[in-house]
């Protein structure tokens, strides 16, 4: 194997290669192609160890003996037949050995290097040597003749004969058909194909190329593209390649084009709040990542309503939360004032299970307020995605007949093109829903949220399912909307791009954080320590109170702590199935990153749709991997604190 590993060689001002990989198995025949001047040559050069990269590794298999052809041809009074021979250094130094073993008289010695030069097949050697030598042309009686008698073209005919009859397991020609004529050419094809070991053949030839190589190295704008096949199905593939990057052009110039407008217009709205100028700057960076991404199947964008109202929405003195079987209430959050106006961009923040969901179902009007007042603007239009809406689709129903029930008046064209902007071409908008993955579930509800042009957009945790180029194309879409909107989100590339203030919603309240998600990761943490230290004081307490209590005092602390045991084996299965679940999901994570290491899966454009679902499971495995380890460390964390009061009731 002949591996190149983000190599980079730079030759004066320019580098050749840039970050460049290929790999060559044993037995590949590789033609290398490029324009003069790309590097072909300086591959060899490094291969051979005659140069050194600037960056990266070359890695090859060891013991692998490579044939390569001398530039220049040497020790002209030679005849051509022994110049061939000179070619197998090995043989050469065995003969040597032989002749000085025979004047010695060394007899045991002798009889050691006769086994070796059998070994060699140095016996048949002159013979191969002259087959070789009148295959590419030369006459019988010629072969006894000095380098000198021969003019330059005819002593490289002789350079070429010297190389194939190395002993190797990478044989490296360079230019090897240049001073040959057709019937030396196709002799030489005939012996190439032959050839047992691996092959990088420089060369101008397309036909000598087709009938001689199955893979082609290309030399493209400082990289190494390998292609499989021969030099008409690289052709023919990279004439289909070229048409596609100048039709990806014209779609990344507008894509550029349409992701500057939005910043520019965004940069004037941007006020001092940290998060406002995190999202200026990921905003900025939106045009080039938007070039990767400018391939994917999915683009659209998230209209907003016409009309809107200021303001949109106001909660007055409200608390938000539950009404119970038993007809009590279970207050999440108090006191809760919000007003929202046009064009607010909300991102909620908070610890699992503090109310973020029931804030938004309250926004809705789902979720009836437990007191308080909520006001609607005349002209609001609520958009919102939740999971449980996947379970709410007509699993019989078509994506095109759910957007034709809200509007049986569209045109069937303009619903078509709409629904192909969320990942369903063609016939696809007419397949059942009960056919469709999580992630086709969560397109179509987010292709009817965006049918109805909301002006207020509420969405929880909208990216569950999606892979990452539909994230994508959700984030850019979120990004250049105009509505107000409020999103509860554990992906934060998306929070990143698509929100300019933060809402906290912990200890029961609502209220803005003043930063940006690093500073959440702060706030996080203090918080964490704060309520560990806490703990620890009140153990402590509770230990000096036990220490003074009574005898009866103490029986009642350890009636309380067998009480405790009890609570903590729910928490401890919690604890143990959160673990376990993350074992799984982490071994399935390994499986599917291991399948990413693979190069070819980059490179080889058959591998495109495995490539997607490869990249689209492991960003939903991370995100239930976060969900785990937030769902162990809520339990852990719950089963430390009883354990605390366990150890002081004893």
């Amino acid at each position: 194997m002949i591996a190149l590993r983000q190599v980079t060689l730079q030759r004066g001002a320019e580098p050749l290669f840039e970050g460049a990989d290929l790999t060559l198995h044993a037995g590949h025949k590789a033609g290398i192609v490029g324009p003069n001047g790309a590097g072909k040559s300086s591959l060899f050069g490094l291969i051979l160890g005659e140069i050194g990269a600037d960056k990266g590794a070359i890695e090859m298999s060891g013991g692998q003996r490579i044939a390569h052809m001398a530039q220049e041809v040497e020790a002209l009074t030679r005849p051509i037949v022994e110049y061939v021979l000179d070619g197998d250094a090995e043989l050469r130094r065995t003969e040597a050995a032989l002749a000085s073993a025979q004047t010695e008289g060394d007899h045991h010695r002798e009889a050691e290097l006769h086994g070796a030069i059998e070994a060699l097949d140095g016996y048949s050697a002159p013979a191969r040597a002259a087959q070789l030598l009148v295959g590419l042309g030369f006459a019988q009686q010629d072969l006894d003749k000095p380098l000198s008698a021969f003019s330059g073209g005819w002593r490289m005919r002789a350079n070429l004969a010297r190389t194939l009859f190395m002993p190797s397991d990478v044989l490296l020609l360079d230019e090897p058909t240049n001073h040959l004529d057709l019937d030396a050419l196709l002799w030489l094809e005939q012996w190439l194909t032959r050839y047992p070991g691996t092959l990088l053949l420089i060369s101008h030839d397309r036909d000598f190329l087709d009938a001689v190589c199955d893979h082609i190295v290309h030399f493209d704008r400082r990289q190494l593209v390998l292609y499989r096949g021969n030099y008409t199905t690289f052709e023919r593939t990279r004439a289909e390649k070229l048409a596609l990057q100048q039709a990806q052009a014209e779609k990344q110039q507008a894509r550029r084009e349409e992701i500057e407008k939005f910043v520019a217009r965004f940069r004037y709205k941007a006020t001092k709040a940290r998060q406002a100028q995190s999202r200026l700057k990921m905003l900025e960076r939106m045009g080039d990542i938007a070039l990767a991404h400018v391939d994917s199947p999915f683009h659209f964008t998230l209209p907003a309503a016409e009309k809107t109202s200021h303001p949109l929405l106001v909660i007055d003195d409200a608390a938000l939360g539950y009404q119970q079987a038993d007809g009590g209430q279970r207050v999440q959050l108090s006191n809760v004032k919000l007003t929202l106006l046009p064009g607010q961009r909300i991102g909620l923040l908070g610890p699992n299970g503090a109310g973020k969901s029931t804030l938004i179902k309250s926004l809705t009007g789902d979720l009836p307020l437990l007191e308080g007042r909520r006001v609607p603007g005349e002209h609001l239009a609520v958009g919102y995605f939740a999971q449980h809406q996947l379970e709410g689709l007509d699993l019989q129903a078509s994506p095109f007949t759910h957007v034709q029930r809200l509007s049986p008046k569209a045109a069937d064209s303009d619903i078509r093109q709409f629904l192909g902007g969320f990942g369903f071409p063609g016939d696809d908008v007419f397949a059942k829903v009960d056919t469709f993955s999580g992630g086709e579930k969560a397109r179509l509800a987010l292709a009817l949220i965006a049918w109805q042009k909301p002006n207020l957009l509420l969405l929880d945790e909208p990216t569950n399912h999606l892979d990452l180029e539909m994230r994508e194309a959700l984030t850019e879409a979120l990004a250049s909307f105009d509505g107000t909107v409020i999103v509860v989100s554990h992906d934060r590339h998306l929070l990143k791009a698509t929100v300019d203030e933060f809402w906290k919603v912990a200890d029961h309240r609502v209220e803005p954080f003043d930063g940006d998600l690093e500073d959440y990761r702060v706030w996080l943490k203090t918080r964490l320590e704060t309520a560990r230290r806490i703990a620890r004081e009140e153990k402590a307490d509770k230990a000096d109170a036990a220490q003074a209590a009574p005898k009866e005092d103490r029986k009642a602390s350890r009636r309380a702590a067998a009480e405790l045991r009890e609570k903590l084996r729910p928490l401890k299965r919690e604890r143990d199935r959160a673990e376990k679940a993350m074992e799984g999901v982490q071994a399935e994570l390994a499986e599917v990153e291991e399948r990413l290491g693979d190069a070819s899966l980059y490179t080889d454009t058959a591998r495109k749709q495995e490539l997607t679902e490869c990249l689209g499971r492991q960003g939903e495995l991370k995100a239930r991997l976060d969900d785990l380890e937030a769902e162990w460390l809520a339990a852990e964390e719950a089963l430390e604190d009883m354990q605390d009061a366990l150890a002081s009731g004893d």
